[in-house]
């Protein structure tokens, strides 16, 4: 806009702010005038009784920013062109102008959020303070947006109080060293089940007395197959007998027992280019283990916002009522052993009390 149209632009839009006339669009274009203008003050002033009748307008929110930025007030403009981003639309909903407009809020975002990690670490290490991998360090990620927050979402039962974390740390649980050492044993006995494809079966298959809502797409998808030792809380005995040096291995393991519900022991197959889409266990009053068997190059597993690359070998436990996935993106099969165990937090008291009431709930009849 050249000097000559801003300064009639201006005139005009404040013609029909005098004569009680004056709408959202009205007050954009009279601030978009005076910053024509360089009149920051009378442009923040038009944009905040745009943003006063429309909160939420893209365009005024951008324009805020934008003098508030003029103005030196990087910080609160920040603010605003996060505002921008999180209230937008997808980009493919949105007319090519503002598409822009909030690309280049997002750009600006970027930029402010490094600025500020870059300032807040600095300050930190002139004190003598390094965060190093810490949850203090996850809260700095989580606090500059390079991660986001995730809680337990159980899809069935929610037991309060109990901590909220990822991957725990393997110290807690001493029985792993025995479980890894045996390895290649259980990895050997692996390999003679996959000899015959049809001992596998789709993890999820289809149940005529229950909905099926989720993960429509690996429904009796043989991408994603188990072949169980135990299931349900029931020992697979034909399953079992063929895995002796496996069953052995997990006689230390303390699984989650709760009468035809768990636990499930299972070697978990992932084919070639498949991927177990984000989703959320049943109950937050077990963990998940995994221990890897096969793993091809690029595969991966991610819960919440920590993502990691899987080793043969080297085991994890889990909170699976945290949203989770797995991909394969080699062209070779991934296989884990994995199973359920008690989350160390509960009680014996507490480990009682569940499984009885999901008999209770089980034995329920309409």
């Amino acid at each position: 806009m050249r000097r000559g149209d801003a300064r009639a632009a201006r005139e005009s839009f404040e013609r029909i702010v005098a004569a009680g006339q004056a709408d959202a669009s009205a007050y954009l274009g009279l601030a978009h005038a005076c910053a024509g203008l360089k009149d920051h003050p009378a442009a923040l002033a038009a944009v905040d009784h745009a943003l006063a009748l429309e909160p939420r307008n893209l365009r005024a929110l951008v324009m805020k920013a934008d003098q508030l930025a003029a103005t030196g007030d990087a910080r609160a403009a920040s603010s605003f062109y996060r505002a921008a981003v999180s209230s937008a639309p997808p980009a493919n909903e949105l007319p090519a102008d503002l598409r822009n407009e909030i690309g280049r809020a997002e750009a600006l975002c970027e930029r402010y959020a490094a600025q500020f990690e870059s300032f807040l670490r600095e300050r930190l290490a002139a004190r003598g303070l390094r965060a190093g991998r810490s949850r203090f360090a996850d809260s700095l990620d989580i606090l500059t947006g390079r991660k986001q927050v995730y809680f337990q979402e159980p899809r069935q039962y929610f037991l309060p109080e109990l901590p909220q974390i990822q991957f725990y740390d393997r110290r807690r649980f001493p029985w792993l060293d025995r479980l890894e050492a045996a390895t290649a044993e259980i990895r050997a006995e692996l390999l003679e089940i996959l000899k015959e494809d049809s001992a596998f079966k789709p993890y999820i298959e289809a149940n005529p007395r229950l909905p099926q809502t989720e993960s429509l797409e690996l429904l009796n998808n043989p991408a994603w197959s188990a072949f169980y030792l135990w299931k349900h809380g029931e020992l697979v005995a034909q399953n079992a007998a063929r895995c002796p040096k496996t069953m052995s291995a997990l006689e230390d393991v303390p699984f989650a027992r709760v009468p035809n519900r768990s636990p499930s022991v299972l070697f978990s197959l992932l084919r070639p280019g498949a991927r177990i889409p984000p989703h959320t266990g049943e109950v937050n009053t077990r963990l998940i283990c995994h221990l890897p068997l096969i793993v091809p190059d690029n595969c991966r597993f991610r819960v919440g916002n920590d993502t990691r690359v899987l080793a043969e070998g080297k085991a994890w436990v889990f909170d699976d009522t945290m949203e989770h996935e797995a991909w394969n993106g080699s062209e070779r099969t991934r296989v884990i052993l994995l199973f359920e165990i008690w989350r160390p937090e509960l009680t014996m008291e507490e480990r009682a009390l569940v499984s009885a009431m999901f008999e209770a709930i089980d034995a329920y009849k309409i």
